[in-house]
């Protein structure tokens, strides 16, 4: 689960909490900062955010299971503002400081609270969320390779990787069948072997 999805995982265990018909921004945001959050407390920027004094229980974690609840427009809209916000980015799928990003314009509600409370503005919780996001790309990459390192097969961006080129430059490799690859079944997604890759490689010869 991505650290998106266990906010929206947080927001809606919240408005099933309250006995809502739908989430709310508040409760999306509460999924947010419970997201971000260590001992129930969410730091971001200056800012020191105690999930307690907004009833948040930080012990408890989110159910699987049960009745649906929905989205507010107000949410649908936030959550496609933090997908632009993801593509501007370029770094790939939606991530949590996005959707936290997505709320620097609000003033209504908990957000305007936290703005009015702290003196928040939006250029200010912007650059905290820049802070807090500029990590991920580079930690989420090193977990990539921690975890390629003990399996044999390797999507394409993994094997790419492990060479140092790029994957385009293996994905012809690929078809021009200089590098075996295999297909998942019934799924157009390939694996290579990471035995395989030195077939690409050949010995330099000396030069004379």
């Amino acid at each position: 689960m991505s650290d998106a999805e266990q906010a929206a995982s947080f927001a809606i265990a919240q408005a099933k909490r309250r006995s809502l018909d739908e989430v709310g921004p508040d409760e999306l945001l509460l999924g947010c900062l419970q997201t971000i959050a260590q001992f129930g407390v969410a730091q971001l920027g200056s800012w020191t955010f105690d999930l307690e004094e907004s009833g948040i229980d930080w012990l408890e974690q989110p159910e699987r299971s049960g009745s649906k609840v929905a989205y507010s427009l107000t949410v649908v809209d936030l959550f496609d503002r933090s997908a632009r916000i993801a593509r501007m980015d370029g770094a790939g799928p939606m991530r949590v400081d996005h959707l936290l990003a997505a709320f620097a314009g609000e003033t209504e509600g908990l957000m305007g609270q936290l703005k009015r409370k702290h003196g928040i503005t939006s250029a200010n919780w912007r650059a905290a969320v820049a802070r807090l996001g500029c990590a991920a790309p580079e930690s989420k990459k090193e977990e990539r390779a921690a975890s390629a390192a003990f399996r044999d097969y390797l999507t394409p961006e993994e094997a790419a990787e492990a060479l140092a080129i790029h994957v385009q430059t293996l994905r012809a490799y690929v078809r021009s069948g200089k590098l075996p690859a295999l297909r998942l079944a019934g799924e157009r997604a390939i694996r290579i072997r990471r035995a395989d890759l030195e077939k690409v490689l050949e010995p330099l010869a000396p030069q004379t």
